[in-house]
């Protein structure tokens, strides 16, 4: 028998391919230089962040200067004024961290130093001290298995007295805490509270200090909300209404029956960022309206270009040739 040829195309080997040549080594890295290390050490200083207010009422310039330190583990902040008269307080100096905060003022010559860390999984730690009053606080934290349960005992130093002990629970807490009201009367301990729950479709609460109950209820849906209140032995009877037409527009009426006082506030929102309230107080007797660019109870670094504005103006029921325009004025910077 013939063996098969190695033309045959059954039988074809392909060709060898040939290894690849090695990949050349990398280059050696440059020798890091003088200019480079001081590039560096630009682009790796902490931004500065600059915030100034203004306020027309009092003319008071308030300016807070803060950066981040120790990639970011602690915040160095400086804070001044700069009244009409163009004096410059000395700067208040504040350093917090994540267990530690001091701020020191340098008029007063007075230090309050603040710590809080976990002792365990369920334990806490807080202290206060106050460095020129020579007092301050310590507290414990343990929170319970079942969330929501804790227990506080707080003490002031130095020590007077029984611990402050308080404990919460889902639906309110309970304090216990020995004052001295009079000099020559023995110390006794009070007891103040809170305690809510779901009732007749809405959430009822009753808060109790210094020997004084205050019950109170809300009622809410989508539209409408009521809320009575009534404080004992005073029988001060209140009375809350809030009424939202659509999700921009929303008025609010409060009246209490005890003095015959009341007040009415009507809210329009433009977006996120413009906000014009108006309203009236019959207690002083003044009207006003204000403009809000930026979210009011937001930073001045979300607000258009970091910057957040007010425009308030007050009109006094009796005297209105004495009504004022005012505004405030805050703007952020960041400093690279």
């Amino acid at each position: 028998m013939l063996e098969p040829s190695s033309q045959t195309p059954n039988y074809i080997i392909s060709p060898t391919t040939p290894p690849a040549p090695p990949s050349p080594p990398p280059p050696p890295a440059p020798t890091p230089t003088k200019s480079n290390q001081f590039l560096s050490l630009i682009s790796n200083r902490p931004t500065l962040r600059v915030t100034s207010e203004f306020d027309s009422d009092t003319r008071v310039f308030f300016h807070k200067v803060s950066c981040k330190l120790f990639d970011d583990l602690a915040k160095l902040k400086l804070s001044f004024v700069n009244n009409v008269k163009r004096e410059i307080s000395e700067p208040l100096l504040a350093l917090t961290s994540k267990h530690l905060s001091i701020h020191y003022d340098p008029e007063e010559q007075n230090a309050l130093i603040k710590s809080s860390f976990d002792v365990g999984p369920k334990l806490h730690f807080k202290a206060a001290h106050d460095v020129k009053a020579k007092r301050g606080e310590v507290s414990m934290i343990a929170n319970l298995a079942d969330p929501g349960y804790a227990v506080e005992l707080s003490s002031p130093v130095p020590y007077v007295g029984l611990p402050k002990a308080t404990i919460r629970f889902p639906t309110g807490e309970v304090t216990l805490e020995e004052r001295e009201e009079e000099e020559e009367v023995p110390r006794k301990v009070l007891i103040n509270g809170i305690l809510r729950g779901p009732i007749l479709n809405g959430i009822g609460a009753a808060h109790y200090t210094d020997e004084e109950l205050k019950l109170r209820y809300a009622y809410k849906d989508g539209a409408l909300s009521f809320i009575p209140s009534i404080s004992l032995p005073s029988n001060a009877v209140s009375c809350a209404f809030k009424r939202r037409f659509s999700p921009a527009d929303k008025l609010s009426y409060w009246y209490n029956f005890d003095s015959n006082c009341w007040s009415a506030v009507y809210k329009h929102t433009y977006g996120k960022d413009y906000k014009f309230k108006a309203g009236y107080d019959s207690e002083v007797r003044l009207g006003w309206a204000s403009l809000w660019v930026g979210e009011e109870n937001g930073k001045a670094k979300t607000a258009p270009m970091k910057m957040k504005v007010q425009f308030m103006l007050q009109v006094p029921q009796d005297d209105i040739k004495s009504s004022a325009l005012m505004f405030r004025v805050k703007k952020r910077w960041d400093i690279l």
